[in-house]
């Protein structure tokens, strides 16, 4: 064979491999970008229905209590954080299923919640009350359980799992929003509604004229991050970075940037009230 034939024979034997390997190395390095990318995303679920905790601001962006501190996980763990709305009964399930990598939603750890999820360490604690009408005479939780008195509570809560548990002779009315159970109330279509102290407060303030709040908990909680089950490496860096935060006083700011006005009438009022 001449040595320019030779030379052609080579040049095209060897262009096709060059090209293969180029492929192999760009679809590695698109691979590891895509892989690092997602690595590096962290995913949070919280229903955007909550505020100040979980809430929008006016250009329809994930704001309030819930919303910095997972920015403030993020920051802590070097990674972007991705809010995603969803129905509160559902974060559970999209926990469970890998759609998101955390939930904080303002989440009571209960026992039957951590049987399906693990919980971080506790950052606030609060407890269920009550909200009646203005014309109301109930007293207490005890008052509640009776013929012909009605309650409504919001779906997937703690005071949904409180009524359905405790008040066997008192009508039990599941509502999806805590707006819709607010307004029974309002309308005189419900005795009580089963909710946290926070809300409760931040509802009667709305509606003064026509509720009044029975603050003093009966049922004390607190609140944590939810982690996928056997996630103990995330779980870990959770509960480090609550314990830095509340250290470098972050959970202070967080309540006097969103909850001022409560922790005062809390104050006021000598019920408990701390992250």
């Amino acid at each position: 064979m001449k040595l320019a034939n030779l030379q052609t024979h080579f040049v095209l034997k060897v262009q096709p491999l060059v090209l293969s390997i180029l492929v192999v190395i760009i679809s590695f390095l698109i691979c590891g970008c895509s892989q690092q990318s997602k690595k590096e995303k962290l995913t949070v679920g919280m229903e955007l229905a909550y505020p100040p905790f979980e809430m929008t601001d006016a250009r329809n962006r994930p704001t309030g209590v819930s919303a910095d501190l997972a920015k403030a996980l993020g920051a802590f763990l070097g990674k972007e954080v991705e809010v995603q709305n969803l129905p509160f009964d559902g974060l559970i399930p999209a926990l469970k299923t890998g759609r998101i990598n955390l939930i904080i939603s303002s989440m009571t750890a209960t026992p039957e919640r951590a049987q399906s999820i693990d919980f971080s360490d506790a950052y606030v604690k609060t407890g269920l009350c009550l909200l009646f009408g203005t014309n109301s005479n109930i007293q207490s939780i005890r008052d509640l359980d009776q013929p012909g008195k009605t309650v409504v509570v919001k779906l997937g809560t703690t005071g949904h799992a409180y009524a359905s548990s405790n008040l066997k002779r008192a009508q039990v009315r599941v509502l999806e929003k805590e707006d819709a159970c607010v307004l029974e109330i309002v309308q005189g279509k419900a005795d009580a509604f089963i909710y946290d102290q926070m809300s409760t407060f931040k509802n009667w303030q709305r509606h003064q004229e026509t509720t009044r709040p029975l603050l003093k908990p009966f049922q004390e909680e607190s609140w944590s991050i939810g982690v996928r089950k056997g996630n103990a490496e995330l779980l870990q860096q959770v509960n480090a970075f609550l314990k830095d935060f509340r250290a470098k006083g972050g959970f202070e700011e967080l309540g006097n940037r969103y909850l001022k006005e409560q922790k005062e009438a809390f104050r006021q009022l000598g019920y408990p009230f701390y992250f």
